[in-house]
């Protein structure tokens, strides 16, 4: 099979990039996607995103023991369906600040700052993108955002340019139900010609010849196939996915590689390095009422199935807000998230039997880095990802995660959260909300926000694995747009930059001439 351009991945910018590279008329695209199509009912059903973790939509991955955590193996899932990550994540649409992109424009060059990104939120907040405020907010929402106030704090109008407060949740969806990229962006254009989408076929390598992209092995009903490329491969498999394919294609650390009896094509070592992520510490409570414990009684999917409204559209994180863990920082480096629901055991627990709400601080900055490393060259086998959550030698980020905690037990303790809040659901057996209960909540019940990024780093340095046109060096007719690129993690949620790299790779593939 031959095609123009290769997408490898339907997520938050593999759907962005079939669309725009297929506008085009006479462009051929292919598109690969190792899930299948979006027709599981719980992608759609906003509060029910957690029904789909280890189910045949996720990857399923976890990561290596964490030692500063327990020791735990924390559960990352990610989208392995039409839509990507996209289709099972919490909806959030959370910006970030100015800030950080600009950071990325030190990094890589000045494309990248916020004065030349902005165009593209514009772009996709005006069109293809739905974002919409909480159709049924939960009572306790609001009343956290009034505890906010007894506390000092303001709120504010979501996704500014520099954040400062507090506010509902924008989400990404239309009429109460789900908006995926897939829905967005990939499903209006299924129909032009120019345009081929595979579900279930599961890349294993990019096809590399004289130092060139020509295509990708993939696997599909049982056979191996290869199709070509013409012009280029653009993988947007995400932060584990890309590197792990870059690798099991020859492009690597050429002494990992050789471990895995892979032949070097370019010597690569940052490839599955710099990985990050946002480590959250969800303390959970017993609430009096008004939560989403009764979201799947009768009453409330007949609300949802007829009106669009009720329980059911919540995104279950419903609040948030940034804060700083030390008056000497210059921008906050926590953010404090609220969600009437309890959501225990990183989501896969086995029920909670009565009404409880869970907040606490999201670790936006972190000074420790992980990797993503190969456990085999067998391209089934899920790799090696160690986050190392917590190991920065300085110990800035347990610092930080403990002062946010210590915000969170002052906001439990306002007025208003002691008429909402009825005791300590998580960590278990714990009575008050002292240092010692609040450093075994960190240990024992942190988890990931979903948030990796940074695994294909991009920069205008040459040990970047992408540079800023997203090209892997010394590879040509290979790009990777997605958030393995990010050189920083953001201060704010994964799903709305990763967008904007779909749309801004577009039009650099689009501005060259191949």
């Amino acid at each position: 099979m031959d095609t123009d351009y290769i997408v490898v991945g339907t997520g938050s910018a593999g759907s962005v990039l079939a669309n725009r590279l297929s506008e085009t008329p006479g462009v051929q695209v292919l598109v690969l996607e190792a899930g299948a199509r979006d027709k599981n009912k719980f992608v759609h059903i906003p509060a029910a995103f957690a029904k789909l973790f280890k189910s045949d939509s996720d990857w399923d991955y976890s990561t290596e023991p964490q030692k500063e955590l327990d020791g735990r193996e924390i559960y990352w899932p990610r989208g392995k369906v039409l839509g990507g990550s996209s289709s099972m994540n919490a909806m959030m649409w959370v910006r970030g600040f100015a800030a950080d992109y600009d950071e990325w424009g030190h990094a890589a060059d000045e494309s990248w700052n916020y004065e030349n990104v902005q165009k593209y939120f514009t772009r996709i907040e005006g069109g293809p993108m739905m974002i919409s405020p909480q159709r049924s907010p939960r009572s306790s929402t609001a009343q956290w955002l009034t505890a906010i106030a007894e506390c000092g704090y303001r709120t504010e109008t979501a996704n500014q340019d520099a954040p400062e407060g507090f506010c509902e949740t924008r989400v990404t969806q239309r009429r109460g139900a789900r908006w995926s990229t897939a829905d967005a962006y990939l499903k209006p254009v299924l129909s032009r010609k120019n345009l081929r989408v595979i579900t279930d076929a599961m890349v294993t390598r990019v096809v590399i010849e004289g130092g060139r992209a020509v295509g990708v092995e993939y696997r599909y009903d049982g056979a191996t196939l290869i199709a070509r490329a013409r012009k280029e491969v653009v993988l947007c498999g995400g932060a584990i996915n890309s590197p792990q394919l870059l690798m099991l294609s020859g492009i690597g650390d050429r002494e990992r590689l050789a471990d895995h009896g892979i032949e070097e094509v370019r010597h690569l070592p940052e490839v599955g390095l710099n990985l990050m992520d946002h480590l959250c510490v969800p303390v959970g409570f017993d609430a009096t009422e008004d939560t989403l414990y009764t979201a799947e009684k009768p009453k409330q999917l007949v609300d949802y199935l007829v009106r669009r409204r009720g329980m059911l559209t919540s995104n279950v994180a419903e609040a948030y807000g940034f804060v700083r863990s030390r008056e000497d920082l210059t921008l906050p480096d926590l953010e404090l998230i609220f969600a009437p629901a309890p959501f225990f055991d990183e989501g896969v627990g086995t029920g909670h039997t009565g009404h409880a709400v869970v907040m606490g601080p999201i670790l936006l900055k972190p000074h420790s880095r992980g990797s993503v490393t190969l456990r085999s060259a067998d391209p089934l086998t899920k790799p090696v990802v160690d986050p190392r959550y917590l190991t920065d030698a300085d110990g800035i980020d347990r610092a930080a995660l403990m002062a946010g905690l210590r915000i969170t037990a002052r906001i439990a303790e306002s007025p208003t959260m002691r008429g909402v809040l009825r005791g300590i659901a998580r960590p278990a057996g714990a009575t008050q909300l002292n240092d010692a209960t609040l450093e075994h909540a960190l240990e024992t019940v942190s988890h990931t926000l979903y948030h990796p990024v940074g695994t294909c780093r991009m920069g205008s340095d040459e040990a970047s694995v992408v540079d800023p046109q997203l090209r892997v060096r010394g590879v040509d007719g290979l790009r990777v747009a997605d958030a393995s690129i990010m050189p920083t993690i953001i201060r704010g949620h994964t799903h709305a930059p990763t967008v904007m790299i779909g749309e801004k790779a577009s039009d650099l593939i689009r501005s060259t001439r191949n």
